[in-house]
């Protein structure tokens, strides 16, 4: 009865003593959602001009699973010479830190059906999304810096 009494306590004792292992696997977060633009840069041939934020006007760029769209307009309802509205969308594909677009629409329509390569990472409740911007047709080549904020 002693060994047995023993033998249990010592198994119990053991089993109170493991290591809880931690099974949760870090993934990297979600871009999924909507996220407001607070800044961006644009710098050609070395000179670096801001283009965001302007006053009077907002833009946001939404991700789901596989596809993008962003939005831009003014805060006047589209009335005054400030009027603007811009907008696109496409597919993408996120993979370590690469990101790539493909813009399908884009009321800029010579910049549809072009493939872009950027680099991509979310901090906190920002995404950073930087890279260049090429199109030989259009005597494009600049690099961007945008900021974007995750909306609540």
């Amino acid at each position: 009865m002693r060994i047995t009494l023993l033998a249990s306590a010592l198994f119990f004792g053991l089993i109170s003593c493991t290591e809880k292992i931690d099974t949760k696997i870090e993934t990297a977060p979600s871009i999924a959602g909507t996220w407001t633009l607070v800044s961006s840069k644009v710098i050609t041939k070395g000179d670096t001009v801001a283009t965001f934020p302007v006053t009077g006007q907002e833009m946001i760029k939404i991700f789901n699973e596989n596809t993008f769209a962003f939005f831009k307009h003014d805060l006047n309802g589209g009335k005054g010479e400030a009027a603007i509205f811009d907008s696109g969308a496409g597919t993408y594909e996120l993979k370590d830190g690469n990101y790539s677009e493909h813009l399908a629409y884009c009321n800029y329509r010579d910049w549809e059906n072009r493939d872009f390569k950027f680099k991509l990472r979310v901090q906190n409740d920002s995404l950073i999304q930087t890279g260049i911007e090429k199109i030989d047709s259009l005597n494009v080549n600049q690099e961007i810096v945008e900021v974007y904020v995750r909306k609540k």
